[in-house]
């Protein structure tokens, strides 16, 4: 039996990283509940695109903020796999906030003020107990700056745009490799350049470059890092 104390572990990072994939697997090796706040600033996109209000000519924001106000039901459930899943009411909608129309929105939509202070709400709501392991582009510097542990996720472009594609690929959601590399660099710079809680690496982090890393190595990074911070063998 591990363990472990009642912490937040904070995953932040560039877009392709792995921070999920990742966070998953620490969340089920160390019995954590995992959170996926990029879901979240997806679901918030979907709902504009659905609603006529965000699109590649700009985003019209005070119909976003209404539609906020009005009583967005946006939540995680966890199905008897033991996955966290992202739905809209009662409607599921993972697979589609991974689609290239939400992805090429998501950053610009994260950027407006109100809505990151209409998720961050929400997920202090979510890990009010501890025990939480989350994933996102500032959890670590504004979510949660008082985490017991923080990690920074990169790798190098060309990795990030071939996991990528990859996914899109076993989705049958179409792509090429330029769009995707495209999309990819100008999210970069919309995360670290918005003006509001821009992406960048907490002082305290620790960094994961798995540019050349697979999942069991990044598992035994975790493991060693959890053992040296907090005495936690497992």
């Amino acid at each position: 039996m591990i363990t472990v104390p009642d912490i937040i572990i904070a995953v932040d990072g560039w877009s392709s990283t792995g921070k999920s994939t990742f966070a998953k697997l620490v969340a089920k090796h160390f019995a954590f509940l995992y959170l996926d706040s990029g879901a979240m600033y997806r679901g918030v996109t979907l709902l504009a695109l659905e609603k006529g209000i965000a699109g590649p000519s700009g985003i019209d924001e005070p119909a976003l903020k209404a539609a906020l106000d009005a009583g967005f039901d946006l939540h995680f459930e966890r199905p008897e796999d033991g996955s966290t899943q992202l739905f809209s009411g009662d409607r599921n909608i993972e697979k589609e906030i991974r689609t290239m129309e939400v992805s090429s929105l998501v950053s610009p939509v994260s950027a407006v003020p109100f809505v990151r202070s209409w998720v961050d709400e929400r997920l202090h709501a979510f890990s009010i107990n501890g025990r939480v392991i989350m994933d996102g582009r500032d959890i670590g510097t504004t979510v949660f700056p008082a985490a017991e542990l923080k990690i920074f996720m990169t790798a190098s472009d060309e990795v990030r745009a071939r996991r990528r594609f990859d996914e899109l690929q076993a989705k049958g959601t179409p792509a090429t490799m330029e769009e995707v590399m495209a999309n990819l660099k100008e999210r970069d710079y919309i995360d670290s350049h918005r003006e509001t809680s821009p992406l960048r690496r907490a002082d305290d982090a620790f960094e994961l470059d798995n540019s050349d890393m697979n999942l069991h190595e990044e598992l035994v990074w975790i493991q060693g890092l959890m053992q040296g911070k907090f005495g936690i063998l497992g």
